[in-house]
C-alpha cells in the first residue's frame, strides 16, 4: 500500500514505518508542522517518501493515517479526494482528553466514515468517541536492545517541556524526589529546570540530546522514574523497559497496565515512589533484577511484531 501520514510523532512513527508499504510523508520548503518531511534524528527506510503537496494530487494513495483535526482539511486540499469517502482512512489519536475530561468529545465522534485507533486501551475510555468505530492499537517498540548497566546511581527522567507543562508532567514532585536521589532529566525543553525548581546542579542535570545518544545515557542511570500525572502512555517509559531499566511511576493512566509487578513500583504517593527510588539506588542487583523482568514484559505487550501484525489486520479491514 501507499499510505499517507504526516510526521506528528516521531518515535511511534518509527516503529510504524518499519512495515511493508510505502509511506508518503509530506514536505514544505520550511519544513513547519505540516512538511517536515522524513525524520532527521531516527532511523527511517528508504520505503519512507517525501511528497510535496502538489505532488500528491496524482499520489496513488491507499490510506490516509490522520492524527491532527486539521489534516482532514490539508488531505482533502492536497489529495483532492475526502478521506474517508473517497480513500480508506483512519484517525490516530496519540493523546489523552484534556479540559473537562469526563465529557470530553473526540473532535471525529460520530463519524461513520472513519476508523478511530486509540494507542492504548485508557484513552479509548476515557474519550467519548460517539458512533465512531474506536479500535486500540498498542504501541509497538523498535527494540534497542538490553543496554542496561546502571551504572550510575541517578534516576533518568525524560520529558519534553517540562517547565512550561508543569504539573501534566509532575514537575513539581521533582523537588521531593531528587531528595531521594540526583535526577538527570533528559528531553527538549529540560534547560534551566534545576533553578527553576531551586535544586543544586549537582541534584537535577537537562539534557538535551541526540536521539541516537539517548538510549545508552538512558541505560546507564540506576532507574527510570516516570512521575507523569496526566498523559497517554509515554514512550520513553516503554523504550527504558526495552533497555532493561526497572520503572518508579505514578500509577495514573495506563502506566498501571504497562508496569507489572516485579518490572519496577507504581504508586500514586510520591513518598512511597521516594521510598522505591532510594532502594534501586541501594540495591543495584534488585534494580537489575526487576529490569530484566521489565524488558521481558515489554517485549511481550509491546513489541514490534505485534504491533505492525495489528496495523496490517486494521489496514486491511479498513480497506476491505
Amino acid at each position: 500500500m501507499n499510505i499517507l501520514l504526516w510526521h506528528v510523532h516521531g518515535s511511534w512513527t518509527t516503529a510504524f514505518v518499519q512495515g511493508p508499504h510505502t509511506y508518503l510523508v509530506p514536505v514544505t520548503p520550511d519544513r513547519g508542522p505540516d512538511g517536515l518531511g522524513r525524520a532527521r534524528t531516527f532511523s527511517w527506510p528508504d520505503s519512507v517518501r517525501e511528497v510535496t503537496p502538489a505532488e500528491l494530487a496524482d499520489a496513488p494513495v491507499d490510506l490516509v493515517v490522520l492524527q491532527r483535526p486539521h489534516e482532514m482539511e490539508l488531505a482533502e486540499r492536497w489529495l483532492g479526494r475526502r478521506p474517508g469517502r473517497d480513500v480508506p482512512a483512519v484517525y490516530l489519536e496519540h493523546n489523552a482528553p484534556d479540559g473537562d475530561v469526563p465529557r470530553t468529545r473526540h473532535p471525529c465522534a460520530d463519524r461513520e466514515d472513519l476508523t478511530l485507533v486509540h494507542v492504548t486501551h485508557f484513552n479509548r475510555l476515557f474519550w467519548d468517541n460517539g458512533g465512531t468505530r474506536a479500535e486500540v492499537i498498542e504501541h509497538g517498540i523498535v527494540d534497542p536492545g538490553h543496554l542496561y548497566t546502571g551504572s550510575l546511581p541517578r534516576a533518568a527522567v525524560v520529558t519534553n517541556e517540562p517547565i512550561r507543562r508543569g504539573r501534566h508532567t509532575g514537575t513539581d514532585l521533582l523537588p521531593e524526589l531528587a531528595r531521594a536521589a540526583p535526577l538527570d532529566v533528559f528531553g527538549m525543553g529540560t534547560h534551566g529546570i534545576a533553578e527553576h525548581l531551586g535544586l543544586s546542579a549537582g541534584r537535577c542535570r537537562a539534557y538535551e540530546l541526540p536521539q541516537g545518544d539517548l538510549h545508552t545515557a538512558m541505560a546507564e542511570r540506576r532507574l527510570y522514574l516516570h512521575p507523569v500525572r496526566w498523559t497517554s502512555l509515554g514512550l520513553s517509559l516503554l523504550e527504558a523497559m526495552h533497555l532493561g531499566m526497572p520503572v518508579v511511576a505514578l500509577a495514573t493512566t495506563e502506566a498501571v497496565e504497562a508496569v507489572l509487578p516485579g518490572t519496577g513500583v507504581l504508586s500514586t504517593r510520591p513518598e512511597v515512589l521516594a521510598r522505591a527510588v532510594v532502594h534501586y539506588v541501594n540495591e543495584p542487583q534488585a534494580a537489575a533484577d526487576d529490569g530484566a523482568r521489565a524488558r521481558q514484559a515489554a517485549l511481550e505487550r509491546y513489541g514490534l511484531k505485534r504491533f505492525l501484525a495489528d496495523w496490517e489486520r486494521l489496514m486491511t479491514e479498513v480497506r476491505s
